[in-house]
């Protein structure tokens, strides 16, 4: 199983001070050299942590692959066009949440999707969907042409109790089954850390992990290297 790195909250520690440093590029590499598969950023319409600079030097730079969050706004989408990571990953976004708070809703925005997604295609942009573990919500993402979508681990994440945690885990893996089933590649990410990231990783239907509010705050203490490894170690380690 892969594991991408998000590496937005560097980003993030940079604006605290609206300075130089830190710089995501950097961080990007490390990332990899410690064995991320994969670069995730998100360019928010607000720009509150990663910039457009901070895009363009890491699709020049990235060696692995560039996974760009994104919503659906059209300046959003012709600057994913201009750019052209190696992937687009379609989220919901609002302006004033901490961070994205939930799946985007393909059953009701289909149409507008739909262009989106062709539009990526036009350039060869792998994309994915951001959804929650539900099956209309799933075949809905098939029928726009997507080639992934990324389950929303949040509410698995957040669970209260040990039977609040089994039951999301149940329906991210009935998700995980039926979008595989109808061929559709299956990631999953929001709120993973190391210790709850040991389950999911037993799921079989499942790509790759997107992670990094634990990575970077397990970084604070011990190094971005070694937080990175170790997650990967974990996923390596559990991984069916």
């Amino acid at each position: 199983m892969k594991l991408g790195v998000n590496i937005d909250h560097i980003a993030s520690l940079r604006e605290l001070r609206k300075s130089r440093e830190p710089e995501p590029v950097i961080a990007a590499g490390i990332c990899e050299l410690a064995g991320a598969d994969g670069i995730v950023v998100h360019l928010r319409e607000d720009r509150r942590h990663i910039k457009d600079r901070d895009l363009s030097i890491l699709t020049e730079t990235v060696k692995t692959r560039l996974n760009l969050e994104m919503s659906i706004n059209k300046e959003i989408v012709d600057i994913a066009r201009k750019v052209a990571p190696d992937q687009a990953t379609l989220v919901p976004e609002r302006r004033q949440e901490l961070t994205t708070e939930g799946g985007l809703d393909v059953v009701s925005l289909k149409s507008k999707i739909k262009e989106v997604v062709k539009k990526l295609h036009g350039e060869d942009i792998l994309v994915s969907l951001f959804i929650e573990p539900d099956r209309k919500q799933i075949d809905a993402s098939k029928d726009v042409g997507a080639e992934f979508i990324e389950l929303h681990t949040g509410a698995y994440a957040n669970s209260k109790d040990e039977k609040e945690l089994l039951d999301n885990l149940a329906i991210i893996k009935d998700a995980a089954s039926h979008a595989h089933k109808i061929g559709l590649g299956v990631n999953a990410g929001h709120g993973l850390d190391y210790k709850n990231v040991i389950a999911i990783c037993k799921i079989p239907q499942l790509n790759e992990l997107n992670i990094g509010y634990s990575i970077i705050c397990r970084a604070v203490i011990v190094g971005l290297d070694k937080a990175v490894r170790e997650m990967k170690r974990l996923i390596d380690l559990h991984s069916l």
